[in-house]
């Protein structure tokens, strides 16, 4: 029997049924190698993806590209899943791709010199935009993992520098799914909530290019950018190098090293007081010269008096002003030692013996553990009475239980 003819559109249609409701075909993963890559102006990605005898041709739309870990590079060896869709009119089909995986420290630097690129163009790493640290900040906001060594060494180093700073950890993945978003949203969050923040010290410890891969997303890099605050990167050790050290404010090898340029040492303060001391003093020295030199150029006895009168002027605004200097630092330093004081004394009132000077005891069991109550002993029991002045030990004749304060009777 004769088979009955169908049009080419039947034809594709039936094709298009087939392979679109295939559940394999629905949602595929597919390894190959990057070829003819085409960015078009509206944000479509058109590329091949090929191996040794076959290629496909793929699409990813600009809602999906723009969610992608990885810029992508000719000749990359990507993983990508996604789903065949067939056009109809053409006869041809794609793989309609959602997202991709890249695998390999050479791909990775593939992707990585793509974006380097890109953002580059961009302006992103121009020295121009970079804002300057502060000399001495009040405040350090700490974006990174809160159980990695880096917060830390961080931590510790700031406290040995400089007792008085705030410090604030915003706690963040730095690895993985997911780190990148997470570590945008601190960048910004940071900015929003703490705005008197002096610096930001975004960072992480070493590992592999894959590790650090969080730190190499374009999401990361414009969030450093748009950063109304400074930022200090320090991510890995000193030789790795990522996206977000070319668009920071400043690189650090290290966290550690992160934390020394934020925070500098007390003892820099004095040195800070005595330059501005000696530079006052020198400017005072340079009106006096320069106004001496104009008194012997012109010989004029009638601009002596004038002169005079404003050279001290100039000493007297000067020296005022060196008197005010040095009165904001010593009012500075007054409120950091005020500061430490009341510390101090918090402190000591957290201290459960301080109430033996109140002429109250401490009662401690045989094992030398604290009694918190009549239960911890028994007829026959030996306990210890802590006073201020000395210890009383003891035997529990009577257990006495049910009230808070009872009477005792011979």
């Amino acid at each position: 029997m004769a088979i009955k003819p169908i049009s080419v559109t039947q034809l594709n249609t039936y094709i298009k049924r087939v392979l679109q409701t295939d559940p394999l075909l629905g949602n595929v993963s597919v390894i190959g190698e990057v070829s003819n890559l085409k960015f078009h102006g509206l944000g479509h990605i058109f590329f091949t993806l090929k191996d040794q005898n076959s290629r496909i041709n793929c699409y990813i739309s600009p809602e999906d590209y723009n969610q992608l870990r990885y810029e992508l590079a000719e000749g990359m060896e990507i993983t990508v899943s996604g789903y065949i869709y067939v056009y109809e009119k053409g006869g041809t089909y794609s793989l309609n791709v959602r997202d991709i995986s890249v695998e390999g420290e050479g791909n990775l630097s593939l992707a990585f010199k793509k974006l380097k690129a890109k953002l580059e163009k961009e302006g992103l790493f121009d020295p121009k935009y970079k804002k300057s640290i502060p000399k001495f900040p009040k405040q350090v906001v700490i974006i990174t993992s809160d159980t990695g060594a880096a917060v830390r060494d961080i931590i510790k180093i700031i406290r040995e520098r400089n007792n008085i700073i705030d410090i604030i950890v915003y706690p963040c993945l730095v690895q993985g799914e997911g780190a990148a978003a997470d570590i945008s949203q601190g960048i910004a969050q940071v900015n929003e909530l703490f705005p008197e923040t002096d610096v930001i010290i975004l960072g992480r410890g070493g590992g592999s290019l894959e590790d650090l891969w969080a730190f190499n997303e374009e999401i990361v890099a414009r969030s450093i950018f748009l950063s109304e605050i400074p930022i200090i990167s320090a991510v890995g050790h000193e030789t790795d190098f990522t996206i977000a050290d070319l668009v920071a404010d400043r690189r650090a090898a290290t966290p550690s090293e992160a934390a020394q340029i934020a925070v500098p040492e007390v003892s820099l303060l004095d040195e800070t007081i005595e330059d501005m001391a000696d530079e006052l003093l020198q400017k005072i020295k340079q009106i006096i010269e320069y106004n001496n030199l104009l008194v012997d150029r012109h010989n004029i006895d009638a601009l002596r008096s004038k002169i005079s009168d404003k050279i001290k002027m100039s000493e007297m605004y000067t020296l005022n002003l060196a008197r005010q200097n040095f009165y904001s630092i010593e009012t500075f330093i007054l409120n950091c030692s005020m500061r430490i004081e009341e510390l101090k004394l918090r402190l000591e009132s957290l201290n459960p013996y301080a109430i033996l000077d109140k002429g109250y005891a401490i009662i401690s069991t045989e094992k030398g553990q604290l009694a918190m109550g009549v239960e911890a002993f028994k007829p026959g029991d030996s306990l210890t009475v802590n006073f201020k002045d000395g210890k009383i030990r003891c035997s529990v004749n009577k257990v006495i239980r049910g009230k808070k304060w009872t009477k005792l009777t011979n």
